[in-house]
């Protein structure tokens, strides 16, 4: 003999179910293999750009832009910064201090352009043009 009730859900657990399956898709990843490269932000629309820096890293660490976009660059922390391209001379802030801002000219040539913080090299990140 069942317990009372079974068989019927009530419509809160039946929603919440509905919610956590659609979330665990959302989650799936779709296959696996994706590089992060592929899952990389579109092209910014506007034309600028904004990194910020807080607690020794860049957010994002990854950024995608088009071509000429203006990128400006926040640095939250104590202590001073620079955004630089790491292969010729594509881009570089030169030293941001606490609390100060810069913007620069993303490239106009497309590829993948890394940079890192000249004061603090663990510091790193890529800027994608396209």
């Amino acid at each position: 003999m069942p317990f009372p009730g079974a068989g019927r859900r009530s419509a809160p657990a039946v929603a919440l179910a509905a919610v956590l399956v659609a979330t665990l898709a959302g989650c799936s990843g779709g296959g696996g293999g994706t590089s992060s490269a592929a899952r990389a932000p579109p092209a910014t629309a506007g034309g600028s750009a904004r990194v910020t820096i807080d607690n020794f890293a860049y957010t994002p660490s990854a950024l995608t832009v088009a071509p000429g976009s203006k990128v400006t660059v926040v640095n939250k922390d104590s202590v001073a910064h620079t955004l630089t391209a790491t292969t010729g001379k594509a881009f570089d802030t030169g030293t941001i201090g606490p609390g100060k801002t810069a913007t620069f000219t993303a490239p106009a040539k497309a590829g993948a352009y890394p940079y890192i913080c000249t004061i603090h090299p663990f510091m790193k990140g890529t800027l994608t043009v396209r």
